[in-house]
């Protein structure tokens, strides 16, 4: 007898759960996708010991037939999709016909159905993937699921769930990406016995990410239309001061993905303002023509793959950076209250806050239900601010590091509005005003943003001034920081730098960049040396240089504890006016701290 033998049905659909039913969230997911998918209005999930007891999905949509209802529960039976050419274009979130079985497989599994002119409904019951029951019931328009006792007869998978709390923590983000993505259908999770998510149906996205995430003023509107690619969202501001990682959450119509392509996107756009790395908080949403992107790659539908995957990287960091350029000032603590920053500019593209906050984010377009997907809605560019004209000629009281520095103005969009300089803290910290309060300006901070910027400029056009030594330096440094300085010579150049062996862990500086003196060139080779050092291998041309290019503007910035002269401070002012990324340094610390005209009336009670 051969040793080749077919596998029986029940365990082909325990093997296919696998890569299905990842753990309770993956059961959540896939039952109110089909809920969506079946054009429900209100979707109510209940949960207990984070899905390992029960797992209750119950929704207003269609329903089903008793034929159809019996059907669904068969591999590879669905009503998405009829023939091979449908795969180019889909339109609905379901389509294989595998959730329903493969979850059916491994658990206890009661589906009661109802069509709206139905006189009853039907209930099915299975256990382990065998059909133990087909009955008519009393049942509201719609389907209920019941998943309970979820891997019972798989006791090694269930061994790998973790603790109650810990899935009932990935159904309800589970819950709130779906939320997110659906403003006009209205949810509720109730985990234990207590309701955890409850938003009732609501025409604007914005008014579902309040009832999700409330008031955030530390994000920033995305808004972006080319190459037929459309990208609106939220993403954190550049100097906001919470946690460095943030939820991600990415949805190319409306489907919540995990792709590396747009993941990079997003790192890059925030790599060109700083040097400092971050995983930041990001609700983003990618609209483009269903068969220019491919769902069909994955059984859990989470990957997809692009038709130009080049065009929606370019899309996605160019829409970000743009947003980037306009954040608002952090918030200022007073009083141990979060005083709000200055409201961003309002822009006229779709966005999260149409319903909350006027003209930013337009009502969610009404769903056609026969497809499952958003009818196509108008879209507006965002307005960007131009960049201001430069000074007509520096000034000549400034130090050298100033020298320069109105030559041409910055390519980038205004962040900071006009502001009149009244003094120094300390030495240390810029006090101005504008029409909408106070800013407290980190004078060092402000400057390196500065020069970094116009550094990373004049490199596109060559190379920056460079200044021979007379008597060339001699750096000592550890033998990785000499080694790693050596293999970039090249780069260093580019900088002014002039590096050589010098024998042993010794490196010769024959040539120093013109913004620095000697002294700062050799703390600057030094601290390149470890900053370099401590990257891994492979790093790009391109991010060595934005290090130096930081280090190099730090180095050169006007230093803390130094007196300025009030055309000094106002010359780092308006400098800083012309940056594109006018809220932090290129380490990532905040440029500004701002206490609002608003806040100061309350505080005198005048308001």
């Amino acid at each position: 007898m051969g040793k080749v033998h077919r596998l029986s049905a029940e365990l082909a659909n325990q093997i296919a759960a696998g890569e299905v039913v990842e753990r309770p969230a993956s059961v959540v997911k896939e039952l109110v996708e089909n809920a969506i998918d079946a054009g429900a209005s209100r979707v109510a999930i209940e949960c207990e010991l984070g899905g390992k007891k029960l797992i209750r999905v119950e929704d207003n949509g269609t329903g089903m037939d008793p034929e159809d209802a019996q059907l669904a529960l068969d591999r590879h039976a669905t009503s998405k999709i009829s023939r091979s050419e449908d795969l180019a274009a889909i339109l609905t979130h379901g389509f294989r016909g595998e959730a329903l079985p493969s979850i059916a497989s491994v658990s206890h599994l009661a589906l009661r159905t109802r069509l709206a002119d139905s006189p009853g409904g039907t209930e099915i019951r299975v256990n382990g993937g065998t059909v133990s029951s087909v009955r008519e019931v009393g049942a509201p328009t719609g389907t209920s699921i019941e998943v309970a006792d979820l891997f019972y007869n798989l006791p090694a998978r269930r061994k790998f769930l973790k603790s109650d709390g810990a899935e009932s923590a990935q159904i309800s983000r589970m819950v709130t990406q779906l939320a997110l993505a659906y403003p006009e259908v209205g949810f509720t999770l109730t985990s234990a016995g207590r309701k955890v998510i409850e938003c009732p149906p609501v025409r604007a996205l914005a008014d579902r990410f309040y009832q999700l995430y409330g008031e955030r003023e530390d994000l920033v509107d995305v808004g972006k239309e080319a190459a037929g690619i459309r990208v609106f969202g939220l993403v954190a501001a550049l100097a906001e001061q919470g946690p460095k990682r943030g939820p991600q959450n990415i949805f190319v119509n409306r489907r919540i993905v995990k792709d590396k392509t747009i993941a990079h996107a997003i790192i890059e756009a925030y790599s060109v303002s700083s040097v400092k790395e971050r995983s930041p908080e990001v609700h983003l949403f990618i609209e483009m023509e269903p068969d220019q992107v491919d769902v069909n790659v994955h059984p859990t539908k989470a990957e997809v793959r692009f038709r130009n995957q080049s065009a929606v990287h370019e899309v996605v960091r160019r829409a970000v950076g743009a947003a980037l350029g306009q954040g608002p000032a952090p918030e200022l603590q007073l009083r141990g209250e979060t005083v709000p920053a200055v409201q961003p500019v309002t822009m006229s593209f779709p966005g999260l806050l149409g319903g909350i906050y006027p003209n930013r984010w337009s009502p969610v377009p009404v769903r056609d239900t026969t497809v499952g997907m958003p009818a196509p809605a108008a879209w507006t560019p965002p307005v960007v601010a131009e960049p201001c004209a430069a000074s007509s000629a520096s000034d000549p009281s400034m130090p050298p590091a100033f020298a320069g520095q109105a030559e041409q103005p910055l390519q980038g969009a205004i962040g900071v509005r006009p502001m009149i300089p009244l003094g120094q803290l300390r030495d240390t910290f810029i006090i101005a005003i504008d029409d909408e309060g106070i800013a407290i300006i980190d004078q060092h901070v402000a400057h390196e943003r500065v020069l970094f910027e116009r550094v990373m400029q004049r490199l596109t056009d060559g190379r920056l001034e460079s200044q021979l030594l007379l008597e060339p330096l001699v750096v000592e440094l550890s033998a990785s920081g000499c080694q790693v300085l050596l293999s970039r010579t090249a780069e260093l150049e580019r900088f002014g730098f002039e590096v050589a062996e010098f024998g042993g862990n010794s490196l010769r500086l024959a040539a120093v960049p013109a913004l620095l003196t000697p002294d700062e060139s050799v703390a600057a080779v030094r601290a390149l040396a470890e900053d370099l050092d401590g990257l891994e291998r492979g790093t790009t041309v391109e991010e060595a240089l934005k290090r130096i290019a930081a280090l190099t503007a730090c180095h050169a910035a006007v230093k803390a504890n130094a007196p300025l002269t009030h055309e000094k401070m106002a010359h780092i002012i308006e400098e800083l006016r012309r940056t594109a990324y006018s809220t932090i340094c290129p380490h990532g610390r905040p440029v500004m701290l701002r206490l609002t005209r608003r806040e100061i009336e309350k505080n005198f009670q005048r308001i």
